[in-house]
């Protein structure tokens, strides 16, 4: 039985599993995903931001500051594709996705690094590029994050499912949100017609950026909370909130880089959810 105070969690979330390693994870990522995001309203950007020198006065990316330098679009392939990779080889390692809500998450975090890599082929635009000692951490928080959702959906095996079921709802969602992140990305490519090399930035407009800063932002959070429904699994949550965290901080620092890089940058325009935030 479950104490009375941890019924509410009870009815949405499997048992916290008997590992140590999974607990350690949840509180980790979520920890290190929440102070990125407070290091982003401070004004500490991550070198691959197209801000990262303009509002807090730091400089360029350089070889010698931060290693290798290597293609904005080299350094992103690097960051997703051992994620896609692990998350399809999840299928053919016997007994790892048992059931379907776990297949259903590992098609799902496949289709969602899958789309990220097509976007650096396809759609994003670059004009700088991205030190070896940024692109192989966030590589390696990706595919670790991707296996260790995987693995705590597989520790659920046996255990008792929520009394509440919230799978297709987060298949609903996590659709919405690769959907609406991938329109919006689309929107952003668009701004820089001259293709890679084009340094001029413009205000964005159409779809959800009338309203505010960074609808792409607002999506993905939409769909990694998609995540916590299918899977239902503590670290799930936390890396949903965690995300959320981050990308709360991203989205006030763009907002603020807007406003510092053009003087009509509209007020009305929030940071990340319409008339709210």
């Amino acid at each position: 039985m479950w104490p009375s105070s941890l019924l509410p969690a009870a009815a949405v979330l499997y048992p916290p599993p008997a590992s140590v390693f999974v607990t350690a994870m949840s509180v980790v990522s979520f920890a290190s995903l929440a102070s990125a995001g407070l290091s982003e309203l401070r004004g500490e950007h991550m070198a691959y931001s197209k801000f990262w020198h303009v509002v807090s006065g730091q400089q360029k990316p350089s070889a010698g500051a931060g290693g290798p330098l290597l293609s904005s679009r080299d350094g992103m392939l690097l960051a997703y594709v051992p994620a896609l990779l692990a998350a399809a080889a999840s299928f053919a390692l016997p007994g790892a996705v048992q059931g379907l809500r776990a297949q259903i998450l590992a098609s799902a975090l496949a289709v969602h690094f899958l789309k990220r890599v097509l976007e650096v082929l396809f759609i994003h635009r670059y004009s700088g590029n991205m030190p070896l000692n940024t692109a192989l951490p966030i590589s390696s928080s990706y595919l670790l994050s991707t296996i260790t959702m995987i693995y705590a959906q597989h520790l659920t095996v046996g255990l008792p499912d929520p009394s509440t079921d919230l799978l297709y709802i987060g298949v609903l969602l996590f659709a919405v949100g690769i959907a609406g992140n991938f329109y919006h990305h689309y929107l952003l490519s668009q701004l820089r017609k001259g293709g890679d090399g084009d340094k001029e930035y413009k205000i964005p407009r159409g779809g959800l950026f009338e309203l505010v800063t960074c609808p792409h932002y607002l999506f993905e959070i939409t769909g990694f909370f998609g995540f916590a429904m299918i899977s239902q699994t503590v670290y799930a949550l936390a890396m949903a909130s965690g995300t959320a965290g981050y990308l709360i901080g991203r989205s006030f620092a763009t907002r603020r880089w807007y406003k510092t890089k053009f003087e009509e940058f509209p007020a009305g325009i929030k940071a990340l959810v319409p008339y709210i935030l």
